[in-house]
């Protein structure tokens, strides 16, 4: 028998098989699988961002009497030194660990558990209740409200929510989609209330289970987490090398080299 031919032949069918392994398509890229043209989901209820201590807010005043209503604006004056040049803006209102903010003129308000129409509609009707404006609009923005999205993705970091209703899939958009070894039957969704952490998972590839979801739309402070294949996982190594890669084949390469020539040194002996 010629061993030395044999080793060969096994060696390469086993890098073949690595090969296949490798570029073989996984099962479940695509999502929502289960869609249908026709289909007609009732999505879960989305829940307004609500403040919670800690949390950084503006709230602006505005009225027919100009004079008046700056009364209950804070502004913060900003200099360039050496450039002779100036600026105003709002100074943010930080929600204390009571869930109060100090508002100019009305003293301690609070606001924990508040969304931002039900802050801007207390003060408004403070404001009207007390006969200290007669005619006041109020605008108030949430400024440090984000999520954090984090594993499998193009592009992980922490993202500014511009919404009340952002969803997990427009979150998912901003950091660039999916990689395609993101498991889309496995993404998490982490989130804290009232002291306790809740997980909760979706299936991207369902889009009615998505749907109906309670972390569908997401909160301040979610972090959302895409855990990589199986493939990814075996394939990444201490050094950075995966099947996909040149240092991977270059490994590889080696190896056989290395096995057949020390087989070869057997056989011969």
């Amino acid at each position: 028998m010629n061993w030395n031919k044999t080793i060969k032949t096994i060696l390469a069918v086993c890098v073949v098989s690595v090969g296949l392994s490798a570029c073989r398509t996984p099962k479940d890229v695509a999502y929502f699988q289960d869609a249908d043209t026709t289909a007609i989901i009732e999505m879960a209820k989305a829940k307004q961002i609500t403040l919670r201590p800690g949390d950084k807010l503006t709230i602006v005043v505005k009225s027919k009497d100009a004079a008046i209503s700056d009364l209950f604006n804070m502004p913060v004056y900003t200099n360039r030194v050496g450039r002779g040049v100036s600026g105003e803006s709002l100074a943010p209102y930080t929600v204390n660990e009571k869930g109060d903010i100090d508002f100019p003129v009305l003293g301690s308000l609070h606001v924990e558990g508040m969304t931002r129409g039900e802050v801007a509609g207390f003060v408004k009707g403070e404001l009207m209740g007390r006969n200290l404006v007669k005619d006041p609009t109020v605008a108030v923005e949430f400024l440090n409200v984000g999520v954090n999205i984090l594993g499998d993705v193009n592009g992980p970091g922490r993202y500014g929510m511009n919404r009340d209703d952002l969803s997990v899939l427009e979150a998912i958009s901003m950091a660039g989609d999916l990689k395609i070894t993101g498991k889309r039957d496995n993404v998490k969704v982490i989130r804290e209330e009232n002291g306790k952490l809740y997980t909760y998972t979706l299936d991207l590839t369902n889009i009615e289970s998505v749907g109906k979801s309670p972390a569908y739309y997401l909160q301040n402070g979610d972090i959302v987490y895409v855990e990589p294949n199986d493939m990814q996982k075996r394939n990444s190594s201490l050094n950075g090398n995966n099947a996909l890669s040149t240092g991977f084949w270059i490994s590889v390469a080696s190896l056989i080299t290395s096995a057949i020539t020390t087989v070869g040194v057997f056989v011969r002996k």
